[in-house]
C-alpha cells in the first residue's frame, strides 16, 4: 500500500473510531439510569423485528460472543425488559422478544437521545446524512 493510500487509511480509522468515542460518551450520559448502549441496541433490534430472536441471532446481528450476548439478556430479563422462553421446536435454544415495560424503557431511551440525534442531523444538514448513510453501510459491510 502506497503511502497516500496508508494516511487515507489511518485518517479513515481514525475518524471512525473518535466518532464512535464520542457517540459512546454522549449517549451513556443520556440514556435512562442502569441502561447501557448494549441494552438499549438489544431492544431497539427485537422491537424493530416485532417478533422473537434467538439468542445466536442477536449475538451475530452485534457481532459479540454468544456469551456476551447471554450476558446482556439476562440484565435486560432481570430488569424485566425481555421474556426468554425455550424454543419449542429445539429445546437447547431459547427464544427472545420485547416486553411491554421493555417497548417503554426503549420509547424512554428514544425520547433521551433524540434531542442529540436531531442536533447534529439539524448542523449536518438532512441532505448531507441522507448521502452519507449509504456509504457508511458499505464501509460496515466491507469490514
Amino acid at each position: 500500500m502506497s503511502s497516500d493510500k496508508n494516511a487515507l487509511a489511518i485518517s479513515l480509522f481514525g475518524e471512525i473510531l473518535a466518532a464512535d468515542q464520542t457517540v459512546r460518551n454522549r449517549l451513556s450520559r443520556v440514556l435512562p439510569k442502569g441502561m447501557e448502549i448494549s441494552h438499549f441496541s438489544v431492544l431497539n433490534n427485537l422491537d424493530w423485528h416485532n417478533g422473537e430472536r434467538s439468542p445466536a441471532q442477536l449475538a451475530e446481528t452485534f457481532n459479540v460472543t454468544r456469551g456476551a450476548m447471554t450476558n446482556t439478556l439476562s440484565k435486560l430479563e432481570w430488569a424485566g425488559y425481555i421474556h426468554v422462553r425455550p424454543d419449542w421446536d429445539d429445546a437447547r435454544r431459547k427464544m427472545v422478544a420485547i416486553s411491554p415495560s421493555g417497548k417503554a424503557a426503549r420509547e424512554q431511551a428514544l425520547s433521551a437521545i433524540a434531542p442529540m440525534i436531531n442536533q447534529v442531523i439539524e448542523q449536518l444538514g438532512e441532505d448531507r446524512v441522507k448521502a452519507t448513510l449509504p456509504i457508511l453501510r458499505e464501509l460496515r459491510k466491507q469490514l
